[in-house]
C-alpha cells in the first residue's frame, strides 16, 4: 500500500519536471553546473569558503547567468529548510518602490537569526528597474545591515543604478556567452530531450541567441516543437527572422532591379513569410560591411540606414521606410556607377 502511494505521489512530480520550460528545467543548481565566467565563479567560491561574501552587484546582458549565479550560491550556502528564512528574492515583477525597501526589505535585513549563524542573503533581481528614491533609501539600509544581511543586486543596465550603490557593492560584468560554451550545453539538453537537430540548425541557434542562453533554449524548444526537426530553415521560420537567401534577394534586388520591382518583390516577400523590416535592416547591415563597397558610398549608406532605423524604432510607417531604404541602395548604385 505504502508503495503505490509513494508511486502516487511521485508521478506528479515526474509530470511537473516534465512539462516545464526548459529554461528552467535545465537550469544550473550548483556553482560547478555553471558552464561560463570561471574567474568569477572562482573569485566567488573563494568569497564562500572563506565566509567574506560582500555586498555583490552582478550586471551584463539578458540570459548570461547572472540570477542562476546568485541561486546556486545561495543553495551552496543554506540548506533547503532554511532557505526560505534566510533568503529574500525580489525581482520587477514585485512592487519595489521606496515602500517596498522601507517596510518588507528594511524588517528582513533588521531581524537577527537567533539559532542560525551567518548571514541572510536579499536577492533584488532586475534592480535597473527600481525608482531613484528607492535606490537612494536602500543606501542607507545596506550600510546599517551589513553585520547579519548581504545584498546581492542584478540589472542588465549598470548605468541605471545609482553610484552610491555601485561603491558599496563588488562589481561583477556577466558578459554574452560565446559559441564555444554554449554549444556543449546546448548538446547536453539535446541528447536529454531526444531532439532532432541538424548542424546548420545548431549554428542558427548559436547566431541568433547572440550569447543569451536563455533565448538559444526557448528557440530550441519552440522549434522542435513546432516542427519536430530542427533545422536553419525551421529556427529562422519559427523565430519570424530572415533566412539568408531572403537577404540575398532583397539586396540584388535593390541593387539590380529598378525601383517599383525592387518595391513589389520585397512586399511580397515580407507579405509572404511575415517578415519585419527591423529584422530586414539589421541583417542587411551586417552584408554592407561585407561587401566591397567604395568607402565614401558605404558611409553613405550606413548613414541612411542608421536614420531608417531610428524612424522605426519610434513607430513610422513600414512602408515609407522601406521606400526610404530600396532609395538609399538605389543612389547607392548610382554613385558607384559614377565612382567607376
Amino acid at each position: 500500500m505504502e508503495t503505490s502511494a509513494q508511486q502516487e505521489q511521485q508521478q506528479p512530480v515526474a509530470a511537473k519536471i516534465r512539462n516545464l520550460p526548459w529554461v528552467e528545467k535545465y537550469r544550473p543548481q550548483t556553482l560547478n553546473d555553471l558552464i561560463s565566467h570561471q574567474d568569477i565563479l572562482s573569485t566567488i567560491q573563494k568569497f564562500i569558503s572563506e565566509d567574506r561574501l560582500p555586498h555583490l552587484l552582478l550586471y551584463g546582458p539578458p540570459g548570461t547567468g547572472k540570477t542562476s549565479t546568485i541561486l546556486a550560491c545561495a543553495k551552496q550556502l543554506y540548506k533547503d529548510k532554511e532557505f526560505g528564512s534566510m533568503v529574500l528574492e525580489l525581482n520587477a515583477s514585485d512592487d519595489r518602490g521606496i515602500e517596498i525597501v522601507r517596510g518588507p526589505i528594511l524588517s528582513f535585513a533588521s531581524t537577527r537569526t537567533i539559532f542560525k549563524k551567518g548571514f541572510k542573503l536579499v536577492i533584488l533581481d532586475e534592480a535597473d528597474a527600481m525608482t531613484q528614491d528607492a535606490q537612494n533609501a536602500l543606501r542607507r539600509v545596506i550600510e546599517k545591515f551589513t553585520e547579519n544581511t548581504r545584498f546581492c543586486l542584478i540589472c542588465n543596465y549598470l548605468s541605471k543604478i545609482i553610484p552610491a550603490l555601485q561603491s558599496r557593492c563588488t562589481r561583477f560584468r556577466f558578459g554574452p556567452l560565446t559559441p564555444e560554451l554554449m554549444v556543449p550545453r546546448l548538446e547536453h539538453v539535446i541528447e536529454e530531450e531526444k531532439v532532432d537537430l541538424s548542424e546548420d540548425g545548431m549554428k542558427a541557434l548559436v547566431t541568433l541567441s547572440s550569447g543569451d542562453m536563455r533565448r538559444a533554449l526557448n528557440i530550441l524548444q519552440s522549434t522542435n516543437m513546432a516542427f519536430g526537426k530542427v533545422t536553419e530553415e525551421t529556427v529562422y521560420t519559427c523565430t519570424g527572422h530572415p533566412l539568408k537567401s531572403d537577404i540575398a534577394n532583397i539586396l540584388d534586388w535593390m541593387l539590380n532591379q529598378d525601383f517599383t520591382t525592387a518595391y513589389r518583390n520585397i512586399m511580397e516577400l515580407k507579405t509572404l513569410k511575415g517578415l519585419a523590416l527591423h529584422d530586414i535592416l539589421t541583417e542587411i547591415h551586417l552584408f554592407v560591411h561585407r561587401v566591397d563597397f567604395p568607402s565614401s558610398v558605404r558611409v553613405h549608406l550606413l548613414a541612411k540606414m542608421a536614420d531608417i532605423e531610428y524612424r522605426l524604432s519610434v513607430g513610422t510607417n513600414e512602408k515609407i521606410q522601406l521606400s526610404s531604404l530600396i532609395a538609399a541602395f538605389q543612389v547607392t548604385r548610382d554613385l558607384i556607377v559614377t565612382e567607376a
